[in-house]
């Protein structure tokens, strides 16, 4: 069955875009975290971030990070939170490739989601044996 995205893709789904190439599209999210929050979606479409070829991976990073400029140009912002949700436990909810770009300012009253943990004595350089690559 198509994802919502390859249906957006498609046009079967209407979307606002911003951007498309051969290898990804730009649109609107609609429900935004703030207004002018973009999604970069890749064309083919590639369930999570370790699955999708590195090409394609790295082109659709130099997308977002030309939306992130016209974000700052044209709506002010004065940061932005780049983001992706790379299976159903980190709360991604289409199983198709897409990179989050949320325009923010200082004092937007948005606040990270995720709080922060701490190691116990020891614990992270035993992290670090498990993950060193």
């Amino acid at each position: 069955m198509a994802t919502v995205f390859e249906k957006i893709i498609d046009g079967e789904i209407p979307s606002t875009r911003l951007y498309e190439d051969d290898e990804c599209v730009v649109i609107l999210d609609i429900n935004p975290v703030r207004k002018g929050h973009a999604l970069v979606i890749s064309r083919k479409c590639y369930p999570t971030f370790t699955d999708v070829p590195m090409e394609t991976l790295s082109h659709m990073m130099e997308i977002a990070r030309r939306i992130d400029q016209k974000q700052r140009e044209v709506l002010g912002a004065e940061g932005t939170n780049i983001m992706i949700n790379n299976s159903p436990a980190s709360g991604q909810e289409v199983p198709h490739l897409h990179i989050h770009v949320i325009p923010r300012t200082e004092g937007d009253g948005r606040t990270p989601v995720m709080p922060k943990e701490r190691y116990e004595d020891g614990e992270a350089a035993r992290y670090g044996e498990l993950l060193r690559i």
